[in-house]
């Protein structure tokens, strides 16, 4: 069986594939300086005939089914394959198998450390330094006085991987920390499950980590936003579509709360409007980087090879087929 790897691989756990496979033919993204869309990706499976398939980014839609029929198996090294079209992969019989979990450290990680920026007025402190107005005379130990993390108390929305892991570190800063999940039936140890109007009235950092879907998109409306503390800073590493995004930007231009921490926007690249939250009072806005870390490319495929495996054998695959529909056929 040949298999063509599209996504980054490190060499430990390409020379695993190697073993698993009769042959590997290896064209990353990160070496072609591209991904591949519809046509791309249908030009180049036809080219290299392979039977499976791993990537990343590139698109696999119907076209792309339709032109070339040999795939096997599908490999996307995301959490959830949204460059590709599963209900077209399940039509043709095409299992997809994914990476839930690959970039929880990565994102639960840089969460943290931007709370902790913005509570310690890191960034407009630095703007500061760098501008010159360190000068005698000046008392930056006063003017940039900030806050500490330590014994807040943290609302996380949607309390899947990500939200655990920051609730981890969290704790080592004695967080009070609570979580609004509706999949989630009781408390998780000490992490109290809390109704999702008390967590925005009541707590100083509420941190989103929601999938987009019917019930979740637009969820967070001006009613939740406008019931927030003054002191209080809003955190969104998931997904902009489950915000009512110009509710927000009213509410920071009001300075109704402290801040925001923005990682996500409706539209990527953002248009001007997108980025009008950019200029919001205290708002640190990142571009979609929070489970971008070179170690998220070793955990994909740790997690993606042990997938295959089971496959291959035949092994769970309830548990590690996406479109789980495929099995029945």
């Amino acid at each position: 069986m040949k298999v063509y790897v599209r996504a980054p691989y490190p060499e430990k756990r390409l020379a695993e594939l190697k073993e698993l496979f009769e042959e590997v033919v290896y064209e990353p993204w990160t070496e072609t300086g591209e991904r591949y869309y519809e046509d791309g990706m249908l030009e180049n499976l036809k080219r290299v005939e392979p039977d499976a398939l791993i990537t990343e980014l590139d698109r696999v839609t119907e076209k792309v089914l339709n032109g070339y029929g040999k795939l096997r198996f599908i490999g996307d090294c995301r959490a959830a394959p949204a460059n590709i079209d599963t209900d077209a992969c399940t039509a043709h019989g095409v299992p997809v198998l994914c990476t839930p979990g690959r970039n929880n450290q990565a994102v639960a990680e840089l969460v943290v450390g931007l709370i902790i920026m913005q509570l310690r007025n890191a960034i407009p402190a630095i703007q500061w330094a760098k501008d010159g107005k360190w000068v005698e005379g000046t008392t930056p130990y006063y003017l940039w006085m900030g806050h500490e993390l330590q014994g807040r108390k943290v609302g996380f929305v949607g309390f899947g991987a990500v939200g655990r892991a920051a609730a981890k570190i969290m704790d080592g800063f004695d967080c009070d920390i609570c979580f609004y999940d509706p999949f989630i039936p009781n408390d998780i140890g000490h992490y109290k499950k809390t109704e999702l109007e008390k967590i925005f009235a009541e707590c100083d950092i509420v941190s989103l980590h929601l999938p987009v879907t019917d019930e979740t998109r637009g969820m967070i409306d001006e009613k939740l936003l406008r019931s927030m503390k003054p002191t209080a800073l809003f955190v969104n590493s998931a997904r902009s579509a489950v915000v009512d995004t110009k509710a927000l930007i009213k509410l920071l231009n009001d300075k109704a709360i402290a801040g925001a921490i923005i990682d996500v926007l409706d539209t990527e690249p953002p248009t001007a409007e997108d980025l009008q939250i950019a200029y919001c009072p205290n708002t640190i806005l990142t571009p979609h980087i929070g489970g971008s870390s070179f170690e998220v490319t070793v955990h994909q495929a740790d997690i993606l090879n042990e997938r295959i495996r089971q496959w291959l054998k035949g092994e769970n695959l309830e548990r590690i087929v996406f479109n789980r529909a495929v099995l029945a056929k």
